[in-house]
Parts: structure tokens; sequence; C-alpha cells
């Protein structure tokens, strides 16, 4: 039986969850692996996790996205639901060279949903609307998903 990459690296993040949620920790094995998997991202997410930089911001509309504080002090969006980031190595890495999978903040996005470190921030519809605007703005983009 032959998985591909995103199968794989979904599975694995599956295994993490369950084992934290059983022995509150993540065994060597599954770190090796997610290493293995994600390369030098692994061990720069997993410190974005240890930091709790990871945010999840949920409006009443159901809507959700994330905010990860990466480790220059610049605050990047992650949207789930398409698996961008507006960070810099996501456009180059992820997108434009296609040798990564996804970037450290969203590994650390899966990795703190995965072991309960993610903090919560509840706005109006209007504020998320704002935190994203600001965030189009300050970057330059255009419609991302």
């Amino acid at each position: 039986m032959e998985a591909t990459l995103p199968a794989v690296a979904e599975e694995l993040l599956k295994e993490i969850k369950k084992a934290f949620q059983e022995t509150s920790h993540v065994p060597d094995a599954l770190l090796l692996a997610l290493k293995f998997v994600f390369g030098s991202s692994a061990v720069a997410a997993l410190d974005l996790v240890d930091q709790h930089s990871v945010t999840r911001i949920v409006s009443p509309s159901g809507r959700a996205v994330y905010q990860v504080l990466g480790s220059s002090g610049k605050l990047y969006t992650c949207y789930a639901s398409c698996h961008f980031c507006t960070c810099p190595a996501f456009a180059f890495s992820v997108l434009r060279k296609n040798n990564s999978l996804m970037c450290k903040h969203i590994l650390a996005m899966y990795l703190s949903q995965a072991t309960g470190a993610c903090q919560e921030l509840s706005v109006s519809d209007q504020q998320l609307a704002s935190i994203l605007l600001a965030e189009e703005e300050e970057e330059g983009l255009g419609t991302m998903c």
C-alpha cells in the first residue's frame, strides 16, 4: 500500500494527537518521525508550540484563522481550510520551489491543535474581517483562499 506524503503527514499528526491525549506527551519515536517527514521545520514548529505562539481566532459565524507569532517576532496568519500561510518561507519553499509540504507556522498550528497548546480568541465577524484586511494590506496580498 503506497501512501502520499500528505497522507503520511496527516496520519502522523493523528498519531501525535492520540499519544498526547493518552499520555500528555509525544513519544520520541513520533518526534523522530516528525523530523523525518518535515525536516528542520519540525524542530522550529515544536519551539513555536512550546512558546504558545499559536492563537486560533474565531468569530460568531464560525470562521476561524490562526495567527502564529514567528521566531522573528512577526505575526503570520495561517488558514487551515486551504493550507496557506502569509510568511515568506511558505511563498518560497512551498509555493514557488515546491520542496516543502508546509512552513513551520502551519506545522505549529497543527501540532498546537494536536497537543491542546493552541490559545483561543473570540472576536466579532467585523473584528476578524479587520484582522484579515490589515494582514492583506501589510503584505500586499490579493485574494488568498
